[in-house]
């Protein structure tokens, strides 16, 4: 699966077609500290993603409350050759409970910079290749963002710049008061989450439900060069392991029908999953977040399928358990 359709190759190095996804390291989201296991299975982890060829590895500040990128800055600090083979992204924005407020989202300048600082210090490392905002923040004031984004990239401490979960319109605010390109926006799309899809079949038929998806993003997105990322791309192993003897009839004939082309293709039944979404021609970028081992050569398996339109739709119909208008 050639890289060059991905939007993000042109701008970094070592991108890879699957990204791993770190909220799974640090242990529990807690106050307990780090521990050598917790460092062992970073370690594990990251020789696993590696030797699969995925090399993106996608972090956030929030991420077992800052021990994910610090467990996996413990890699690097004893292993610092790794650094040479990865790409690294994270997010900001996101803030919990506190003494000032609620769990909210901030996109003043000072916390951005603030969060980037304490992420590179966490991670060990002097730049980010990506820096993503984590959620919209309706108080955004897109001038204090562009000069947060401004000191950032002049310090050489982030190299490019992305957001997640925005839609079009969000998103083409915020880049006309920008000197740098958004490059990705990661948002949630899979097999089990069709938002993204039926938005664009359903709208003026009557009798189809009502989605919000942001109408237009996935278009807006393939048209000015923005890598889409996709998280909860796995659907938590729904259709690739998950008991669903209880589940709908959709899932299970979905289930049945991943298991089909599973053995058809010869990969796994995670690789059909993530195929699917793959196949769009706007060269998606499924995020993985499992630390099973066996999982993530699994998963792997997806760069080597290329699912015909035929399976592609089928998948799409037993997923949302009706025909198609």
């Amino acid at each position: 699966m050639s890289l060059e359709n991905y939007p993000l190759s042109k701008h970094i190095q070592n991108n890879s077609p699957l990204a791993f996804g770190c909220m799974g390291l640090g242990g529990e989201w807690g106050a307990d500290p780090i521990t050598k296991q917790n460092i062992k299975q970073a370690h594990d982890v990251v020789d696993a993603a590696l030797a699969a060829g995925i090399t993106l590895f996608d972090h956030a500040d929030i991420y077992t409350l800052g021990k994910a990128e610090k467990v996996f800055g413990e890699v690097l600090k004893q292993r610092p050759e790794l650094r040479q083979q990865m790409a690294i992204q994270s997010k900001c924005a996101i803030r919990f409970d506190d003494e000032f407020g609620p769990k909210r989202y901030d996109f003043s300048a000072d916390w951005i910079v603030q969060s980037v600082e304490n992420s590179l210090s966490r991670l060990n490392i002097e730049q980010l290749d990506v820096l993503m905002l984590h959620r919209p923040d309706p108080l955004m004031e897109p001038e204090s963002v562009a000069a947060a984004f401004d000191q950032l990239h002049s310090a050489g401490k982030v190299k490019h710049f992305g957001v997640s979960n925005m839609q079009q319109q969000q998103m083409a605010f915020l880049q006309a008061h920008l000197q740098q390109p958004l490059m990705v926006n990661q948002v949630e799309l899979s097999l089990s989450h069709l938002a993204w899809l039926e938005e664009g079949v359903t709208s003026g038929n009557s009798g189809q439900p009502a989605v919000n998806y942001g109408a237009g993003t996935i278009e807006y997105c393939r048209q000015t060069g923005v890598q889409l990322q996709s998280w909860g791309s796995l659907c938590q192993g729904l259709y690739s392991g998950k008991q669903v003897a209880n589940a709908s009839k959709a899932v299970q004939q979905t289930s049945q029908l991943v298991a089909k082309l599973a053995a058809e293709y010869q990969v796994s039944t995670e690789a059909i999953v993530l195929a699917w979404v793959m196949r769009h021609p706007a060269h998606i970028q499924p995020i993985i977040g499992t630390t099973n081992i066996q999982r993530i050569q699994a998963c792997a398996q997806a760069t080597q399928v290329t699912l015909t339109r035929g399976h592609w739709y089928a998948l799409w119909v037993a997923a949302r358990g009706n025909e198609l208008p």
